[in-house]
């Protein structure tokens, strides 16, 4: 993630650069899978051609200049959605897969901006993505995947804030999630974007030299889920 080749996590949702010093105990049992439920209303899945999670990871500090800013994205998204004309009604389960994360795809990075305009070296995204896999980290071995489940949804009129229940390497947090929604025969989508702070995920931002050159804490988050039925 950085320059000098340190370890980068996102997550959500989330994550960050960098092993945590130690995980926070889950506050819940775990998620469990994503797979599609027994419903009564019209149940729609996940379309991964359509849907994608984008999260822009900042460097901080007083020697900032020496790391860089990431934008890391996972399109290998799976899951389900029950909806039967009614949002706040709804409900959801996500599976978002360790292995589908990319890092600093070049045309991603230009959508992003002057924030990441500079020119990320092979070698730093590669040893990003190997580092976020490790044990320390999202421990894909063990967690190959992040869940996402709805706990209640509020909201009308197009605006609307889900309560969802993130699972990060065996970690359960919890975050309100804004989000407007598109809907068309047979589809439903849910876009938006957010701040999560990585600490809020039981992560520990990477940090180096007495916090001169670190990970910083917020990462910003961006969604787009398309489900359709079948």
């Amino acid at each position: 993630m950085l320059k000098i080749h340190c370890a980068a996590l996102l997550a959500m949702l989330s994550a960050g650069c960098g092993a945590p010093e130690s995980r926070q105990s889950a506050p819940n049992a775990p998620l469990g899978s994503a797979s599609l439920p027994a419903m009564a209303a019209a149940p729609y899945r996940i379309d991964s051609t359509r849907s994608e999670l984008r999260i822009l990871v900042y460097r901080a500090g007083p020697m900032a200049m020496l790391g860089h800013n990431h934008v890391i994205a996972n399109r290998a998204l799976g899951g389900w959605v029950r909806y039967a004309g009614r949002v706040a009604e709804a409900s959801f389960a996500l599976t978002v897969p360790d292995a589908g994360f990319v890092v600093d795809d070049d045309a991603m990075r230009r959508e992003e901006g002057a924030d990441f305009a500079e020119e990320t070296p092979q070698d730093a995204k590669s040893g990003t993505l190997h580092n976020m896999q490790s044990a320390a980290l999202l421990d894909a071995a063990q967690f190959p995947e992040i869940t996402v489940r709805s706990v209640a949804i509020t909201g009308a009129a197009g605006e609307f804030t889900a309560t969802v229940a993130v699972s990060v390497a065996g970690h359960e947090s919890r975050l309100d999630v804004p989000f407007t929604v598109d809907t068309s025969p047979g589809r439903v989508t849910a876009s938006g974007e957010l701040w999560v702070r990585q600490s809020a995920l039981g992560l520990t931002p990477f940090s180096v030299m007495m916090g001169a050159l670190r990970v910083q804490d917020d990462i910003r988050v961006k969604f787009r889920f398309a489900a359709a039925t079948f």
